[in-house]
């Protein structure tokens, strides 16, 4: 959070304490999707991975407030400078570069938040702590300076904080990132920092020429001192920062698991939280706190009506849920600012601000996985924020009452119908009639929670449309394993979904049971490639990134050993143990082993050209893990694979174009490939098979002969895009690329 409570100046700030507070609040910013991008290859891509970044990035921010507000007990503000630069030069040592401490070891799969919070301290927690520091070190040191020249506001530092802030968050993702190697932008920051430093100690010789040698405390029996906050005060201040926190994790987090796991989606709920934070401080706010509090109730209502269909129409999804978030932390920013201290007890607000930030991170971090079987935090906080509107007083008017009821029904409606196949207009005006509802009722709180509820438990309803089995959740996601009726498959058919995702699919009917469905049968690309391998082998050495259901293992035959290569533990048990699914139990005919871990790591230690087959198919939700999808990792497959193996990589994607930058690493990789575009045969029973995009990469071109002769398979073209590298990934062109395809449609 940066710190914007203003007031008028009647003096110049020396330009360099501008520069100061500008710089350590860019690198703070900058930093933190950075130091997240380079630890999320180790665990797989998951969307926690932020998560748990922000709530280590609220504690270190809590950390050097707290040291701030310590430092400012020290009565020489020299002696403060002294500290302050000796605390930030120790903590540049552990810089050389910017980098992922390997302290920690590998990354734990049982407790991979912990691991991650570990790693995160060892790696920047010290630099990170020391930055955050010192916006309000400076700020102080500023007041010292300027004591008894009209500038004891410092207006100046605070725009010079909120613009490096706003500045870094967006340069990240769009030049940064895309221009940038890793490497680079290691070095770069590691630079800067230093760079900061040395700014730091020439400001140090300004304030140490200019400042009073000792900090003259008031005399409390001359001063009029305002008396402390209460602690009722104090825990209001925190519940109202620990909200807007969580639920930018939480639409952070809803975000990701539909697209990728990346800074770009990252980057823009952090952007939207500080810049509420700027507005709500404005002496004259952008956007006022009773409009504020009129139009939230009607985004808000629209973003809960909307999770009923999450999935489809993403650009809408995104523009109302980002919305939804923004006016929401905007208003339960603005409700801080009404409840802001006397000036004597800002540090007293800012550490409630802090700690309230810290509580709603870990809340999402940790608890919440822990606690909720599925992705509960995002609608609970959604309810939640419907207790900052007025509370109201007295008994309903007629118009409250029917409205209520209105409500009340249409939402039992809505719930109710979907069960019997109604019309998804139908459905559609039931969830909009309780929207307008919360609406309508935004000046009684209660009534509009209890509304709000109303709406999100029929939009969850209606999104679970499949009879739920059962609903887990692990570090890297929700799995839920569902079931559905499909004649053309003998009956009862189970699935396995990760987020929006199918996993795969498996009927119960015998006939039927070790048929491989959707993306794995015998007619799409995955299959036609396992068929052909079959009939020109005896045996086969196989590999498969990513478990799913386990379908590929009805392929395998006597003689035939097929590795799993999966991150999460939890996905091997329903898989294997739960009995829900028997492709590996029942169907696998030959040998079927796992190795839990991330692909990249795990496959580094299999012997060199050993596996026929190498199945990539690593989903996050709909999201695929771009560090599986870069020239270094594709050097790797292609060192496991024999002299005619095939490695076969699985791109179909809702939201991203992954064709073009896969058939580029391909080729920088020194392989040769072929890309299928399968079209489903809709005349065919439901999970029968999908459509899906599809590239096979041989260490040689002989390996792909047999494949060139079949019409279904193009010869990949590299020169479409760019090569993706362990440096350089472009997930904002995929994101564009896939809506130009659909504007093309």
């Amino acid at each position: 959070m940066t710190d914007t409570t203003a007031g008028p100046s009647t003096a110049a700030t020396p330009p360099l304490f501008v520069v100061a507070v500008f710089t350590s609040a860019a690198l703070v910013f900058m930093v933190q999707p950075m130091i997240a991008r380079l630890v999320l290859p180790s665990l797989g891509g998951a969307p926690a991975v932020w998560n748990t970044s922000m709530a280590f990035f609220q504690l270190a921010l809590l950390v050097g407030y707290g040291y701030a507000h310590l430092l400012q007990r020290v009565r020489t503000v020299r002696r403060q400078i002294v500290i302050h630069l000796a605390v930030l030069a120790i903590a540049g040592l552990t810089l050389a570069p910017l980098s992922i401490s390997g302290w920690m070891g590998e990354p734990s799969s049982t407790w991979p938040g912990l691991w991650l919070m570990g790693v995160l301290i060892l790696s920047i927690g010290l630099p990170f702590a020391a930055l955050s520091a010192t916006a309000p070190l400076v700020q102080a040191w500023h007041a010292r300076v300027t004591q008894g020249e009209g500038a004891r506001e410092p207006w100046s530092l605070y725009a010079a904080s909120n613009l490096g802030s706003l500045l870094a968050l967006l340069a990240y993702p769009v030049l940064v990132e895309p221009l940038a190697s890793l490497q680079a932008q290691r070095w770069g920051w590691s630079g800067g920092y230093w760079t900061f430093v040395l700014t730091l100690a020439a400001l140090a010789l300004l304030v140490w020429k200019r400042a009073s040698v000792t900090i003259d405390l008031p005399d409390t029996a001359s001063v009029a001192v305002s008396p402390p906050p209460t602690w009722r005060a104090r825990a209001v201040w925190v519940g109202l920062a620990a909200l807007p926190c969580s639920l930018m994790l939480g639409v952070t987090a809803h975000l990701a698991a539909d697209v990728a796991s990346a800074p770009f989606l990252w980057v823009a709920p952090l952007a939207l939280y500080l810049l509420t934070f700027i507005i709500a401080f404005q002496t004259r706010p952008l956007i006022g706190r009773l409009r504020a509090l009129q139009v939230q109730p009607a985004i808000l209502a629209g973003c809960a009506a909307l999770l009923a269909f999450k999935g489809q129409q993403i650009e809408l999804q995104t523009a109302v849920n980002l919305a939804c978030f923004f006016l929401t932390a905007l208003v339960f920013h603005q409700a801080l600012v009404a409840r802001r201290p006397d000036a004597a007890h800002l540090t007293d607000f800012y550490l409630c601000l802090s700690l309230g930030g810290v509580i709603g991170g870990a809340f999402n971090a940790f608890v919440a996985p822990v606690i909720f079987s599925s992705v509960v935090e995002y609608p609970l906080m959604l309810a939640l924020s419907c207790l900052v509107h007025p509370w109201g007083r007295g008994g309903l008017s007629y118009r409250q009452a029917v409205t209520l009821v209105t409500g009340l029904l249409a939402a039992i409606f809505a719930a109710t119908v979907i069960q019997h196949r109604a019309p998804d207009m139908t459905i559609k005006l039931a969830l909009a009639t309780t929207a307008v509802s919360v609406f309508l009722l935004r000046d009684r709180a209660l009534l509009m929670l209890t509304m709000m509820v109303a709406l999100l438990v029929s939009s969850h309803v209606v999104g679970d449309r499949a009879d739920v089995i059962r609903t887990d959740r692990s570090f890297f996601g929700v799995l839920r394993q569902t079931r559905t009726t499909i004649p053309g498959l003998g009956g009862e058919v189970r699935m396995l979904a990760h987020g929006t995702t199918l996993h795969g699919a498996q009927a119960v009917d015998p006939r039927y049971r070790c048929r491989p469905l959707v993306y794995y049968a015998p007619e799409t690309p995955i299959g036609q490639v396992f068929t052909a391998e079959q009939a020109m082998r005896p045996a086969l050495r196989i590999g498969a990134v990513g478990l799913g259901t386990g379908s590929v293992a009805a392929y395998v035959r006597a003689g035939d050993h097929l590795t799993f290569f999966e991150i999460d533990p939890l996905v091997v048990r329903i898989s294997r143990d739960s009995g829900a699914f028997t492709y590996t139990t029942e169907c696998a005919k030959g040998t079927v082993d796992y190795v839990i871990g991330d692909a990249r790591l795990t496959l580094a230690r299999q012997p060199d050209r050993v596996f026929d087959i190498l199945l990539i198919d690593a989903f996050s939700s709909d999201s695929v893990p771009a560090h599986l999808l870069t020239v270094e990792a594709v050097r790797g497959y292609l060192r496991h694979m024999t002299s005619d193996g095939v490695v076969i990589l699985h791109l179909s994607n809702r939201n991203l174009e992954l064709r073009a930058p896969a058939m580029a690493v391909a080729h920088a990789a020194g392989g040769y490939a072929l890309l299928q575009r399968h079209e489903k045969d809709w005349q065919t029973p439901e999970l029968w098979e999908s459509s899906e995009d599809v590239l096979i990469i041989g260490r040689t071109a002989a390996a792909l002969a047999p494949y060139e002769a079949d019409e279904r398979w193009q010869v990949a073209d590299p020169t479409l895009a760019r090569p993706w590298t362990d440096d350089y990934t472009n997930l904002v062109g995929a994101v564009i690329g896939r809506f130009r395809e659909r504007l093309a449609r």
